[in-house]
């Protein structure tokens, strides 16, 4: 990821909120095409062990090349939106203004295991369930349905471990801007409909309070 001295963000604590804020992950690992092979899943961080936790469907391929790869990389995306140079004050003095696109982005890399014991796919499949759940009403859990039944499904799935070995951040959030101009961009975006943009907008309020 290019990522410039302005928009790296390196402090854990902001990392980790990012990857928990995430509602879904990519895995990405080299492939034997000569391109990478991705996976769509959410991803659970522990982050006292440094580690990421999920599963894909043992129909997809793409757990036989990450045995094969060893490797993989997790992408979290965070906040973004368009930004317009019409929100920029400099428009009006000089005209020499682009459009861009604010974001946050964290990339988690390091070597991958496959888990294929069924108790070991029992706990990964409960600690996403109860972390998704917790946000319901009344939240379901694994252990509501039938254990049968739990156990056919689990022999659908294979887990997958990701050991953090480096951790990439970068939030891209007008930090090069003239302060007028980064506050232009962020009461666009604030004023936006779409509540995305509104994220963005809060992004920017907070890394600017943090740096």
């Amino acid at each position: 990821m290019y990522n410039p001295p302005a928009f790296r963000e390196d402090r854990p604590e902001i990392l980790y909120g990012l990857i928990r804020a995430a509602r879904l992950a990519l895995l990405v690992s080299n492939g034997a095409q000569g391109v990478p092979e991705v996976t769509h899943l959410p991803l659970v961080l522990l982050e006292e062990e440094g580690m990421l936790l999920g599963h894909v469907a043992r129909a997809n391929p793409h757990w036989r090349g990450l045995r094969e790869a060893g490797r993989a990389l997790a992408v979290f995306q965070g906040a973004e939106g368009y930004v317009s140079p019409n929100w920029y004050p400099s428009k009006a003095e000089h005209h020499r203004v682009v459009p861009t696109w604010n974001y946050e982005a964290v990339h988690a890399e390091g070597p991958v295991e496959l888990i294929e014991d069924p108790a070991r796919l029992h706990a990964i499949v409960s600690l996403l369930t109860d972390r998704q759940e917790a946000r319901q009403p009344r939240p379901w859990a694994v252990a509501d349905a039938p254990e049968p039944f739990v156990a056919g499904q689990l022999k659908g799935i294979v887990g997958v471990s990701l050991k953090i070995e480096r951790l990439t951040g970068k939030r891209k959030l007008s930090q090069n801007r003239a302060e007028p101009d980064r506050a232009g961009a962020e009461a666009g975006l604030a004023a936006s409909a779409d509540p995305r943009d509104r994220a963005v907008a809060e992004a920017m309020r907070t890394v600017a309070a943090t740096t």
